[in-house]
């Protein structure tokens, strides 16, 4: 098992309380294995203070900001694949800065940024 990237599917996942999620979630935190989380998924997903499982599920998470230089690249990357999800953008940065897989319910819009990106990133669904 390796890093991760949690794109929004992730997040929605943990909501659900899908029990197969939260169980590779917790295998990986008993490996010392914090998921990375892109602050732009956080604003997507979070709607209200209500969402217990989805605030359980950040405590164990590396929450990462979208800084200028990732931003640049975020944008460069979406001109190069044609698309214009600056969210899915966000996560393939990170995952390719951490060289980290990506846990995403969005398989070909991410799949279109790796391939945008010429990467070789495994893409996981949650």
């Amino acid at each position: 098992m390796k890093h991760v990237v949690y794109d929004a599917g992730a997040l929605i996942a943990a909501e659900r309380s899908e029990r197969r999620f939260w169980a590779e979630h917790r295998a990986r935190l008993e490996l010392g294995l914090a998921p990375c989380v892109p602050a732009p998924v956080v604003a997507q997903v979070s709607r209200s203070t209500r969402q217990v499982q989805l605030r359980r599920l950040l405590r164990g998470c590396e929450i990462v900001a979208l800084d200028e230089a990732a931003a640049h690249r975020s944008g460069a990357l979406l001109g190069r694949s044609g698309t214009a999800d600056i969210v899915d953008a966000a996560v393939v940065v990170l995952a390719l800065t951490r060289r980290a897989d990506i846990v995403t319910s969005d398989r070909g819009d991410i799949e279109r940024l790796v391939s945008g990106a010429r990467a070789k990133l495994r893409v996981i669904a949650p």
